[in-house]
């Protein structure tokens, strides 16, 4: 099959479309033939050598694919060869062909292409997971997402719609009125104006009850500041730096959680128990229109160095999508 392999850390100059081995299904996991998989953040710092991936005889990025089933691994009962189907996974989805634990396979929403849900489970796995199980946010709360124009953040504004939930972003100039249009609340130059001030009126000094942030470095502090009482900041990044200082008292004052998740170190089992779930309460909003895919552009998977240099431009809105193979 063809793959995009990393045999060396640097630029997007460095990924390489090659031949390599397909992968075996292993008893209870399916092989799939991907059509569709995307770029995203994590990828672009494994690249660099910054995020390892897991252990694989050749280094494939990729957090996300989907496609057909094209082969059952033994003991598999839940799908059947041709079904499609999407999922996040800890690597390998930048590919022709790959692997996953049939119950960590999602179904693919009705009337969603097999190329955009390619883009979709990673964001929106991760704005839900982050967001509802990890930050508690229910009906009628406020969320402060920062990066709001990102895949996750595209995410995670309508998955607050969705919920019903008011939502504040942050996010460059250019980028204010799609995250509006998106159903954002208020969005918030965060390289010209203050945040924390208009999360304070907007609130009416409340404060958030949660904070969805990929930035990290110097927001911690802010996010607290920002933050209502007994609230949660969820890191899901460290764009900004992994290094922050804060103000501990206020952490004890509002009785605050600060909780740092990832989804490519959790267990086979933990990855089961959250795609279940969000196969049941989320994908469905994707058939009746509540959620859809924000697409910002599309590349082949020979293009794959020029969709990181597009990445790394930050003029993205939502998702960079990679196609693999027509569907």
């Amino acid at each position: 099959m063809r793959a995009v392999v990393i045999d060396e850390y640097g630029g997007p100059e460095v990924l390489a479309v090659r031949e390599v081995p397909d992968p075996r299904p292993a008893p209870g996991e399916v092989l799939v033939d991907v059509v569709g998989t995307s770029c995203n953040r994590a990828d672009l710092l494994q690249r660099m050598g910054l995020y390892p991936g897991p252990p694989m005889e050749h280094e494939i990025p990729g957090l996300e694919f989907a496609g057909h089933v094209a082969a059952l691994g033994e003991g598999v009962t839940r799908w059947a060869v041709g079904d499609p189907v999407m999922t996040i996974t800890a690597g390998g989805g930048y590919a022709e062909r790959a692997v996953v634990h049939e119950d960590q396979a999602v179904r693919v929403p009705d009337g969603v292409s097999l190329d955009e849900a390619g883009g979709l489970a990673e964001v929106f796995i991760t704005s839900w997971d982050a967001l509802v199980l990890q930050g508690g946010l229910a009906e009628g709360g406020i969320a402060l997402v920062h990066a709001g124009a990102s895949g996750v953040g595209t995410a995670a504004i309508q998955l607050c719609r969705m919920l019903d939930v008011e939502v504040l972003v942050t996010a460059s100039s250019g980028k204010l009125d799609r995250c509006l249009a998106l159903g954002a609340t208020a969005a918030v130059d965060y390289r010209s104006a203050d945040w924390v001030a208009e999360v304070a009126d907007r609130t009416g000094g409340r404060g958030v009850d949660v904070v969805l942030d990929v930035v990290g470095g110097d927001y911690l502090d802010r996010n607290l500041d920002c933050l209502a009482t007994g609230g949660t900041i969820v890191q899901v990044g460290v764009m900004g730096g992994g290094q922050a200082t804060f103000g501990l008292a206020k952490l004890l004052f509002k009785r605050a959680s600060v909780v740092g998740t990832t989804l490519r170190a959790r267990s086979l089992t933990e990855k089961v128990a959250v795609s279940r779930a969000f196969e049941e309460r989320v994908v469905p909003a994707f058939e009746d229109g509540r959620l859809t895919v924000v697409v910002d552009r599309r590349f082949a998977l020979d293009e794959v160095a020029e969709a990181h240099t597009h990445m790394e431009t930050n003029t993205s809105v939502g998702k960079i999508l990679l196609g693999v193979r027509p569907a």
